[in-house]
Order: C-alpha cells, then sequence, then structure tokens
C-alpha cells in the first residue's frame, strides 16, 4: 500500500501508519529483548512498573492507564501472581476489588529488566534518530497523548 512521506504534512494516514509500525517494531524489539535476558515480555515489564510507581492500585487503575479492558488486565496480574512476581491484598474500602503490589522478586526483576529495556530503547531510538530528534519525537508524543487522555479518546468501553 503506496502512501505519501508522513514527512508531507498533508498526509496525516501516512503519519497514523508511521506511528503505528514504529510502535509496534519498537514494541517487539523490546518484548525480545526482555523475553531472552529476563523471561517476561513487555506487556508485563510496563506492568510491573506501574505497580512499583503505583502501590496498592487496582486492576482498574491499570486498565484505565493502560486502555485496555479489565478482563485482559485481569489476566495479565494473574500471570504475573502466579509467577510470584506482585500479590493480590484485600482492599478495605471495597471487597469487590484487589490492592496490589510488586513482591521483592517482582522488584528485583523489574530492577534488572529496566536496564535492559533502557540501553535497547537508546541504541533504537537515539540510533535512529539521534539525540535531539529523539527528544522532539518525545514531546510531540506526550503532547499527543495529554490531549488523547485529557479527552478520554480510545478509553475502552468494557
Amino acid at each position: 500500500m503506496a502512501y505519501k512521506s508522513a514527512h508531507d504534512a498533508s498526509d496525516l494516514q501516512g503519519f497514523f501508519a508511521d506511528l503505528v509500525r514504529c510502535e509496534t517494531r519498537l514494541y517487539n524489539a523490546l518484548n525480545e529483548r526482555l523475553r531472552q535476558q529476563h523471561g517476561i515480555v513487555t506487556s508485563q515489564f510496563e506492568f510491573l512498573r506501574f505497580l512499583r510507581e503505583r502501590p496498592g492500585c487496582r486492576v482498574a487503575d491499570l486498565a484505565a492507564e493502560f486502555a485496555i479492558g479489565v478482563g485482559a488486565t485481569s489476566k495479565g496480574i494473574d500471570r504475573l501472581e502466579k509467577q510470584g512476581w506482585m500479590v493480590r491484598r484485600a482492599n478495605p474500602e471495597d471487597r469487590r476489588s484487589s490492592l496490589l503490589e510488586l513482591t521483592d522478586d517482582g522488584s528485583r526483576l523489574l530492577a534488572a529488566a529496566e536496564k535492559t529495556f533502557a540501553a535497547g530503547l537508546k541504541e533504537l531510538l537515539e540510533g535512529a534518530l539521534g539525540s535531539s530528534a529523539t527528544v522532539a519525537a518525545a514531546r510531540a508524543l506526550s503532547q499527543l497523548r495529554s490531549a488523547l487522555e485529557r479527552d478520554q479518546v480510545g478509553t475502552p468501553a468494557g
């Protein structure tokens, strides 16, 4: 399928295609590194990071952050719990939900995996774009993400 380069500002469909393909390729490349070196995948890494930053969060909080369904999020949490990387604790304010926390094993795994992840990102992004273009792209995507989240664009219905 041919489209104009995303460098042509009028070609938003090309920009979208480039954005999605870049995200997929980066995700897959980092996924493979994490799997080989730490036995986890990118989605697990992201969940562990969120749990570290938000101890005591709920499955619904993870689902909202990653704009994915509660069912898929709960299954991901089940896998982390089965590996011993996080635990569910009773929520004293709402018996229908649990509070999630990293275990010591989960914290150690995350600390090691973060080094792999950071090195991979630096290599892939700065290797292709250089430092200043990486900073500019990060700013632009942060601004876009903020607008989409503010307006609740793309929030799953269920």
